[in-house]
């Protein structure tokens, strides 16, 4: 097996759909293992199944990759010694390789129908014997094979596995060991001549000189079919070594069961429109399975690269709890200096589908607003019902606020606030104490006198700290609601 010098890991997905939060977590932590060990991050498209894969999928992958920050050292658009990295631009050296594999006896051509496999499986599961291909054409006479032809049969090609057990140790699980029985001889070419994912994957390995192969658990049972045919390359002349391999753990949604693409909170979309920070969503996926310290959740990406190995990993389910997600999110935008956080939640606020019309968006009201809204945001998306009120020609309506609010006597304290408001100095310190006063005056604690105050300027009985509201919002502005507030109380 590889050893830690000169590393070279991969990320190779397949462009179907939306990036999956799984999926992004191994880029994460192939990156990760690449940067903390001064290797290479090779990027590779696998993409030879032309039904399922599609180049909007393509060029959704190469964006999120950039989103993210998670850089690669080969690759499309990077290109590199390797190159292409597009498997549908390859198949020529598949082919290549595949007949190198017949010629050598390492491989052979395979004639059973699909009805013959399907009996035949039956029939052993029902002896209790393991169900896989039971070798029917490993040993055809020439006549046995020219029969089958002139039936019209075409064959695919099968790799053939060694009959002695394959052990191996995994960088996450430890040493493991596969019985024959239980890893039988395996299609790699279809019979229309289209090579198949265990036969293209292991040999771009070989030929990008891939030296540590980390992927999900799911591609565990695969891992001693692809051991044995790195050795049948090794033979050939086409492999210089057999890669390390390492196995993420599962990512678990609802119920414990595996996160799939078809779980809304798996899709890296739904988060990059929320409002997630490429840093705070990393910061979280890294955690499903590795840990920085016991005592810390919240760190940057440069640290995990400086602390990150692979042998950390945790090879037990990791489940996905977005509530946790959303907190490391909202400690990361805190973490923001204020400008960086004033230009991120553009988007929200000037975007087209924004509450308010353009032209009554204003920037400078927007960034003296800003400190006090970046301590309350989860995601960058909460920015605009924070800051509605500041750009909306009246506060939302909002009967469940309005009725919460505005009690028996809300009325007459309204007035007296807005008598202090009026008479005050225009700063969050004097409009906090032309309230306090109001309130005093009708036997209220600050608590009980503000609330009227709020729903009437800002239409909800939450937000951001009132009185620094006020003093942007203006003086004109705050009295004129809450004259309409009072019109309403008093109708």
């Amino acid at each position: 097996m590889a050893n830690a010098t000169n590393v070279r890991v991969r990320f190779c997905p397949s462009p179907t759909g939306n990036p999956h939060v799984g999926l992004v977590r191994t880029a994460l932590f192939n990156w990760a293992f690449a940067r903390h060990t001064g290797g290479t991050m090779v990027f590779r498209i696998e993409d030879t199944d032309a039904a399922r894969d599609s180049e909007e999928s393509y060029n959704q992958l190469l964006d999120s990759l950039r989103w993210l920050g998670l850089d690669w050292d080969e690759g499309p658009e990077v290109g590199g010694p390797h190159a292409p990295y597009r498997q549908s631009q390859r198949m020529d050296l598949y082919k290549d390789v595949a007949q190198k594999l017949l010629d050598g006896g390492y491989a052979y051509y395979c004639y059973c129908s699909t009805e013959e496999l399907d009996t035949r499986r039956e029939a052993a599961r029902a002896a209790g014997r393991p169900s896989g291909y039971d070798g029917h054409c490993r040993v055809l006479t020439a006549e046995q094979a020219e029969a089958y032809k002139a039936e019209g049969r075409e064959p695919i090609v099968r790799f053939r596995m060694p009959d002695e057990p394959i052990t191996f140790t995994d960088l996450v699980r430890g040493e493991l060991t596969f019985t024959p029985e239980n890893v039988p001889d395996y299609g790699i070419v279809r019979a229309n001549g289209a090579p198949l994912y265990t036969l293209v994957n292991p040999v771009d390995d070989a030929l990008m000189e891939i030296t540590h192969v980390l992927r999900g658990e799911d591609l565990l049972s695969s891992t001693p079919r692809q051991i044995a045919l790195y050795k049948a390359l090794i033979e050939l002349g086409i492999a210089k070594e057999i890669p390390s391999f390492g196995h993420l753990p599962y990512v678990m949604g609802e119920g414990n069961k595996k996160l799939s693409k078809r779980d809304p909170q798996s899709s890296l979309n739904l988060y990059r429109e929320r409002g997630f920070l490429p840093e705070g969503l990393l910061n979280y996926l890294s955690l499903l399975g590795w840990s920085l310290a016991p005592d810390r959740d919240i760190f940057s990406l440069d640290e995990m690269v400086a602390a990150f190995d692979i042998a950390d990993v945790n090879p037990n389910p990791a489940r996905f709890d977005l509530k946790k997600a959303e907190s490391i999110n909202a400690d990361h935008i805190r973490m923001l200096d204020p400008k960086t956080f004033v230009e991120a939640c553009g988007p929200w606020l000037k975007a087209p589908g924004a509450p308010w019309a353009p032209e009554d968006f204003d920037q400078a009201a927007w960034e003296a607003i800003a400190p006090h809204a970046q301590t309350r945001l989860t995601v960058l998306s909460d920015i605009t019902q924070n800051v509605d009120f500041l750009f909306l020609p009246e506060p939302v309506e909002d009967e469940a606020s309005w009725t919460k609010a505005m009690k028996e006597g809300s009325d007459a304290l309204l007035k007296t606030a807005r008598e202090k408001l009026a008479a005050a100095d225009w700063n969050a310190e004097a409009l906090k104490a032309a309230v306090l006063a109001a309130g005093e005056e009708h036997g209220l604690k600050l608590g009980k006198a503000q609330a009227p105050v709020r729903v009437a300027v800002t239409g909800r009985t939450v937000g951001l700290p009132l009185f620094e509201s006020l003093e942007v919002l203006g003086r004109e502005k705050t009295l004129a609601r809450v004259d309409r507030a009072l019109e309403k109380l008093t109708a």
